[in-house]
């Protein structure tokens, strides 16, 4: 009768290499992705924070309070952006004002270390007017327009502000003025001319 006798196996006593391993699953969860590195900022490009402001707005469960930052960025060799970046703190307002002047850089026509002809930027209250300058003069200019002017690679150049004196209206003043300049060439396609004819 012994050899009649089945040999049932449950699970408790099933040999080791019939058993799955369990919690060894060969998948990628979100633990095992390797995390981005921060971007880093273009080496040939430089910034300045022209002003840190305290700013409150009112709610209906009183004040909130953020920073508010304003930071020009440019390569000095004709590129330059400004930006506008609020924040609970100050470090994230200006990684915000410096990410968003970065995405906002603007093309500058510079000949020989000054600007191609006399302009006026104006923005809001504030007037600036913007004259060429001979090799030698330096930037005379405030710090609000000195910071756009040499981030974007101006070496000499006149200014006079008129108006306001915030400085976010005489830092936009600025770019207005900038962006209005014209090459000899960019005025001559305009016209439909030679440069020899203007």
């Amino acid at each position: 009768m012994a050899e009649n006798e089945q040999i049932i196996v449950t699970a408790e006593n099933a040999p080791e290499e019939n058993i799955a391993p369990k919690g060894k699953r060969n998948f990628k969860g979100k633990n095992d992705r390797k995390e981005r590195a921060p971007r880093k900022e273009a080496s040939d490009l430089d910034k300045k924070v022209v002003c840190v402001r305290r700013v409150t707005k009112v709610v209906k469960g009183g004040r909130t309070l953020r920073f508010s930052a304003l930071v020009v960025v440019g390569d000095k060799k004709g590129k330059v952006g400004l930006g506008i970046g609020k924040s609970k703190d100050v470090t994230s307002a200006i990684d915000k004002a410096t990410t968003i002047a970065r995405r906002n850089m603007k093309l500058i026509p510079i000949i020989d270390g000054t600007i191609p002809h006399e302009t006026v930027g104006k923005y809001s209250a504030t007037n600036i007017l913007l004259l060429p300058a001979p090799e030698g003069t330096g930037v005379i200019a405030g710090g609000s327009a000195r910071s756009v002017i040499e981030l974007a690679g101006i070496r000499n150049i006149v200014t006079k502000k008129h108006g306001s004196s915030n400085k976010i209206n005489v830092v936009k003043a600025t770019m207005e003025g900038l962006l209005s300049l014209k090459t000899k060439e960019e005025i001559a396609r305009r016209r439909g001319k030679s440069v020899e004819e203007i």
